[in-house]
């Protein structure tokens, strides 16, 4: 194929001034519906042309179209491309199919439209000379049918003879556009127009040069939920759901900072939802210089809003024809300029093969990096199912000797079923497909298909392994582009995933990080399965989906198949269970719906919707959970239907299970640790509180440190005897766990000793001693023991000993306040105590406080409550229960300093109610 093009003259006229041959007549209007066939109109202005001869063979076809395509996008012509491509494409078939003779063909930009000439060399096939109006027969006939498509789709047409040529030309004119418009297309029926909500909402959203929103629009609050006051100051990024998602060519902060940029992403709703959305980004600077982003959005069905139609070089004509010979091979095969991203590249190379080798379809296949796999990334013509990210192993891919990395010819795959595994069930007879190779490495396999047998040779072959050769290492450097800013994502994903699963100990909200960390970024959805110990089964413990509706379904129909197996070998591997049991469910309802009888293979008892077997429908894998060299449970991410995972992605994912493992097995034993410690800590606390006639008794207790609950502070109140009750308040020397255990020691002492009856002094004389026998795990104790007897008037006695804990106060009726004891040696230092007891009592009205010392110790700075502070609250506690006597003390203690206490606290109020006036 040669091509020239001649920018801004007017065409020279390679046909000789005086025919020995007699030209056809102008024919005249043929119907109401077509246009005028006639000569070339000599007085428009040609402004640019291009031309391309084609040899006489079928591939000839797709070049052509081609040709034509690239040469009216280049123009910008792109209103009338799809029409002249198909009358080229007409017109070339005739000539090197039915004539069997080389094209030429001629694309000429005039000031309204373009004209395009296609000659062939076999001018004896003529049309018969008419006045009348032309017959072009039945359209479903071979012959004729591209002056047909000429009568129907162009301006202008007509054919000429010359000795040597026959050459049919169609002229296409623009469509009008009002002054100042720049795209436009043609008019098309209600049917046809693109589908949109009853009114379009546009989210317009601006953004400061630090990528913060400081403009939010009412349609922008309407569509994703969020109040401008919410999500002004705010980066874009909080919003956006596209950042976090590996494998993106753009970032939405590169994409900020693009003078100009257009494409779909998801933000994140106010519901929790991902909206998928289309949008146009346009850098601008205001009155003082300060760059900023105008962000227009619209949902991602709805962006032919603002979708500019594509373009292809808006200046081919400045190619001339020696510099078309000297064209990269490159260039000529993908186009100019080729798209700066993997995925663009990959999918025109696609279409670009497809188009050389006259195919039905073709594919592009990417190998992983230990080359024993190729990856499906880029098809055309083939189901959905056989699209991105399918998998099949290089030595039993596609080719004549089960390699891909050699070229192969298929003439009949049903004479060899499963030669090439991704064509099965497509319905392609003959395949071709050559190797990409960078540097003897294989880096990737192209193939073309066809649906009839014997369609390629090893001519076609040869010419797709020299296209692979001159796109192969392009591919190779735009795929390391693409998993080097992958693995920067993956970078910043691992580091935010693991601070935010160091920064929880619980295991149910570590589950729930797990799943929300994988969807979407990872997944579609997610389930988390547990193992509590080895001879445990697995169990489901947590399931998520990207559209929470799907939950419910999901959920459902995991608890009714059997779990993975727990097997330990790291790295994902495949589990078909889930998919397989969602469509025989979904089948088993559709035959239900239908009124059939139900199949015996169907499994009964899965309550699920179709909904949820096209959720689950696609490739889902499961990861080992292992820490400390044991299985813990299992990671499962699933894809909804025909979608597979990425290689990428899996990886990712491994990574993530090994810290998510990790962060579940430490929430685990801290859990474990909490229930023992708690468990324990529960014992050393009294039953309950025994009722006592004629007394009010209330006690509050907290124990300071995250998970105490009982720290070295504790209380008592038991019977001893008919009338008689003792109670204790102490304060270990500490917190936590250790002072618990001289706790327990403590309490259960004093009730045995004093059930004995010994007298308060001998009680705590001989506990005393057994803390002292404790050796080096003894602690001393500060105690205030007493028995109280309620008296037949209403008051009641106490006799009170205290050992170097703060003294009981006793508020009176009138409101005025006392200490109710003497300070005495504290227990736990010296092995002989001279203690005595101190007679108390209470009248009626009369309310005893005893509290431990991180009442009185509470400090704020320099300031501490102290004895005074606390009488001075008690003295306003006149005429309150002793309930009320308690929360008071401990609202005065909590606000009186606005740290969290640091020592344990515990308050026991006792009260002897009024007497009751006739």
């Amino acid at each position: 194929m040669t091509t020239g093009l001649h920018p801004g003259e007017a065409p020279q006229d390679p046909r000789p001034t005086e025919h020995p041959t007699p030209l056809l007549p102008v024919q005249e209007r043929v119907g109401h519906a077509h246009p005028l066939v006639e000569n070339r109109t000599r007085s428009s202005v040609i402004t640019a042309r291009a031309a391309a001869s084609f040899e006489p063979v079928g591939r000839s076809v797709a070049t052509a179209r081609s040709f034509v395509r690239d040469t009216l996008q280049g123009w910008g012509f792109a209103d009338i491309v799809d029409d002249a491509v198909v009358l080229t494409s007409e017109l070339v078939t005739n000539a090197v199919v039915h004539a069997g003779t080389a094209a030429d063909v001629l694309c000429l930009r005039i000031e309204d439209g373009v004209r395009v000439e296609v000659a062939d060399r076999y001018p004896e096939r003529e049309i018969a000379l008419q006045s009348a109006p032309v017959n072009m027969g039945s359209p479903d006939r071979e012959g004729g049918r591209g002056l047909q498509l000429c009568a129907a789709l162009a301006t202008r047409w007509g054919v000429e003879y010359t000795p040597t040529h026959k050459q049919v030309w169609f002229q296409l004119d623009l469509p009008e556009r009002p002054v100042g418009t720049r795209a436009a297309g043609p008019s098309l029926p209600a049917a046809l127009l693109p589908l949109a909500d009853g009114r379009v909402r546009v989210a317009v959203i601006q953004i400061d040069r630090s990528g913060s929103i400081t403009a939010w629009n009412e349609d922008a609050e309407d569509l994703f939920g969020y109040p401008a006051e919410q999500v002004v100051g705010k980066p874009l990024t909080d919003l956006a759901a596209w950042p976090h998602t590996p494998g993106t060519s753009t970032g939405i902060v590169e994409a900020l900072q693009l003078s100009r940029w257009e494409g779909s992403y998801g933000i994140r709703g106010a519901n929790g939802r991902v909206t998928p959305v289309y949008a146009s980004h346009l850098r601008v600077r205001d009155t003082e210089g300060d760059p900023s982003t105008v962000c227009l959005l619209v949902r991602n069905h709805e962006r032919a809003v603002l979708q500019t139609p594509l373009r292809g070089s808006s200046s081919p004509d400045t190619v001339t024809a020696s510099e078309s010979q000297n064209t990269d091979p490159f260039e000529v095969f993908i186009g100019s300029p080729a798209p700066d991203d993997l995925d663009g590249l990959l999918q025109r190379t696609v279409e670009r093969a497809r188009d050389m080798l006259d195919g039905d379809a073709a594919f592009l296949l990417l190998a992983t990096d230990d080359e024993t796999e190729l990856e499906v990334r880029a098809s055309t013509g083939l189901p959905s199912a056989r699209q991105r990210f399918a998998r099949v192993p290089v030595e039993a891919g596609p080719g004549r000797y089960s390699s891909a990395r050699m070229p192969a010819v298929h003439d009949d795959l049903s004479a060899v079923p499963g030669a090439v595994p991704l064509m099965s069930g497509t319905g392609m007879r003959s395949v071709v497909t050559v190797p990409l190779k960078v540097e003897g490495r294989l880096t990737g396999s192209l193939g073309v298909a066809a649906e009839a047998p014997g369609r390629y040779s090893n001519e076609e072959a040869l010419r797709l392994q020299f296209a692979a050769d001159r796109i192969a290492l392009a591919v190779e450097s735009a795929r390391l582009g693409e998993l080097e800013r992958l693995r920067r994502g993956s970078l910043s994903f691992l580091v935010e995933a693991s601070d935010l699963l160091a920064g929880t100990l619980d295991r149910d909200q570590t589950l729930a990080l797990m799943a929300q960390m994988t969807i979407p970024t990872l997944a579609t959805w997610c389930a988390v399965y547990t193992i509590a110990d080895q001879a445990s089964e697995p169990y489901l413990s947590y399931v998520l989906h990207e559209d929470e509706d799907r939950i419910d379904g999901l959920k459902a129909l995991l608890s009714k198949i059997q779990p993975p197996d727990p097997i330990p070998t790291p790295g994902a591997r495949v589990w078909s269970a889930p998919s397989e049991a969602a469509h025989q469910a979904a089948l088993r309802q559709s035959m239900r719906s239908l009124g059939l009888n139900e199949p015996t293979t169907v499994s009964s008892g899965i309550g699920t919707t179709l909904a949820t077997a096209s959720a689950v429908g696609g490739e889902t894998v499961v990861l080992p959970l292992v820490a400390r060299n044991r299985v813990i449970g299992m990671l499962t991410l699933g894809k909804p239907s025909d979608e597979h995972f990425r290689q990428e992605i899996l990886e990712l994912a491994e990574d993530l299970s090994r810290r998510a493992a990790l962060a579940l097995d430490n929430a685990r034993l801290y859990s474990e640790r909490m229930a023992i410690s708690q468990s324990l800590q529960r014992s050393l606390l009294p039953p309950g509180l025994p009722d006592i006639d004629g007394v009010e008794v209330d006690v509050i207790y907290r124990a300071a440190g995250e998970g105490n609950e009982v720290g070295g502070d504790f209380y008592d109140l038991f019977p001893i005897r008919d009338g008689a009750y003792g109670f204790a308040i102490g304060d270990v020397c500490g917190t936590g766990p250790n002072a618990a255990a001289v706790t327990g020691l403590a309490r259960h002492a004093l009730r045995l000793l004093a059930r004995e009856g010994l007298s308060g002094p001998m009680v705590l004389d001989r506990l005393n001693s057994a803390i002292l026998d404790e050796g080096d795990r003894g602690r001393f104790l500060t105690l205030l023991y007493g028995e109280l007897w309620p008296q037949e008037d209403g008051g009641a006695l106490l006799k009170v000993v205290c050992a170097g804990h703060p003294l009981p106060l006793r508020l009176r009726q009138d409101g005025t306040v006392e200490p109710a004891a003497e300070p005495q040696p504290l227990l736990g230092v010296m092995e002989e105590l001279d203690l005595y007891e101190q007679e108390v009592r209470l009248d009626p009205g009369d309310v005893l406080l005893c509290v431990t010392d991180g009442v009185t110790e509470r400090r704020e700075g320099s300031r501490m409550l102290g004895d005074d502070g606390l009488a001075d609250v008690l003295t306003g506690c006149t005429g309150l229960t002793a309930g009320a006597v308690a929360a008071r003390i401990m609202r005065a203690v909590e606000r009186f300093a606005s740290d969290a206490p640091s020592d344990d606290m515990a308050i026991l109020t006792m009260r002897v109610p009024g007497l009751q006036k006739d």
